[in-house]
């Protein structure tokens, strides 16, 4: 699949836009997200600074700064509501529960994974950045280390999605499942390397390294 053309150009003169205009305005802190944000069939609240889960059952899913914010679809225009859906699927069909935190220090998926995973009761989290690049992690593993990776976001399908939040729910359980299997294309690389770089620069205006990571609840229509 190859990206329209039209909204690459778009994009890059977007990002070229406020490249220059930063270059002659002072330097300034990306803008707080609201307290309630609403995209198409989902509604994302922040309610706070997250605690730190103590329940042995649950898989916490750590949302990057963007995520269902200031983007609303991955990079192949999966919508966000969707990819959360199957997610969290993936995780009650296991019988496990699921928390929502957003992470603001950093828009490294590795790192989010990791933050999630220290907030998890079992340990264990998931990591999403808004272009779909996904971590499966655990809290006594090194941040670049994690349980599964899955770095070509243009590969990963909806229920691939899925079978992430299943997999999660396994390894909170104590099982040790099959590493959930992606397609595998080398043209998937270059052919998406401009935009990928691009949506992560624009992530990456709103991460916060004072913030510390916010609960957030979720409302599908």
């Amino acid at each position: 699949m190859n990206f329209d053309e039209n909204m690459l150009r778009s994009v890059i003169e977007e990002v070229l836009k406020e490249m220059g205009s930063a270059s002659t305005a002072p330097a300034a802190k990306a803008a707080p997200a609201a307290s309630t944000l609403s995209a198409g069939e989902m509604s994302l609240a922040d309610t706070g600074e997250a605690a730190k889960g103590v329940a042995p059952d649950e898989v916490v899913i750590g949302l990057a700064p963007a995520f269902g914010v200031y983007q609303h679809e991955t990079i192949i225009h999966q919508p966000h509501s969707k990819v959360l859906r199957e997610i969290i699927a993936g995780i009650e069909e296991e019988g496990m529960k699921w928390r929502l935190i957003r992470v603001f220090r950093t828009s490294d998926v590795s790192f989010i994974a990791h933050d999630a995973a220290e907030y998890s009761g079992s340990g264990i989290g998931i990591g999403i950045q808004s272009k779909g690049t996904t971590v499966i992690h655990q809290k006594d593993l090194p941040p670049l280390s994690n349980l599964e990776l899955f770095s070509q976001a243009p590969l990963i399908e909806m229920d691939t999605f899925r079978q992430i939040g299943k997999n999660a729910a396994k390894y909170a359980k104590g099982e040790a499942p099959t590493p959930v299997t992606v397609r595998n294309d080398q043209m998937a690389r270059p052919t998406y390397q401009a935009i990928a770089a691009l949506l992560h620069i624009k992530e990456t205006e709103h991460c916060d390294r004072d913030k510390k990571p916010q609960a957030v609840t979720v409302s599908f229509k």
